[in-house]
């Protein structure tokens, strides 16, 4: 019983981290998402392993630990595509940004350079 019970335990965990993996697939962004909270689960399904081959109880609980390990490595993996993304991302805002800067500079010295030249006209009409 306490097998099953074991196994019920993981096989909740395990339908959810596919979820959240396609979910944070889906996003993009990595923003919302905690590493070190992937880290504690991935540390405890690794205790969990060891523990079961520390007091030599292995049975086939064992290979759902194992399938859970696969999926929070889609986790991972999902969490490091959408950190670079998020980096590529700033990148292209940031020279958007930068190009916005500098045409805002090229019209404000063009602005400044006619009103001098009309300070200048009216001037010399006078």
């Amino acid at each position: 019983m306490a097998e099953l019970l074991e196994a019920a335990m993981l096989m909740c965990f395990g339908l959810s981290w596919p979820m959240n993996a396609y979910k944070g697939y889906r996003a993009e962004t990595a923003v919302g998402t905690s590493w070190q909270f992937i880290a504690l689960i991935t540390l405890g399904y690794f205790a969990g392993i060891a523990a079961k081959f520390a007091s030599g109880n292995i049975n086939w609980v064992l290979a759902v630990y194992f399938i859970n390990v696969v999926c929070i490595a889609a986790n991972w993996l999902v969490y490091f595509r959408n950190r670079r993304l998020d980096a590529q991302r700033e990148i292209v805002n940031a020279s958007v940004e930068l190009k916005e800067r500098r045409a805002s500079r090229e019209r404000a010295i063009r602005a400044a350079e006619e009103g001098y030249i009309a300070g200048v006209r009216t001037a010399q009409q006078r």
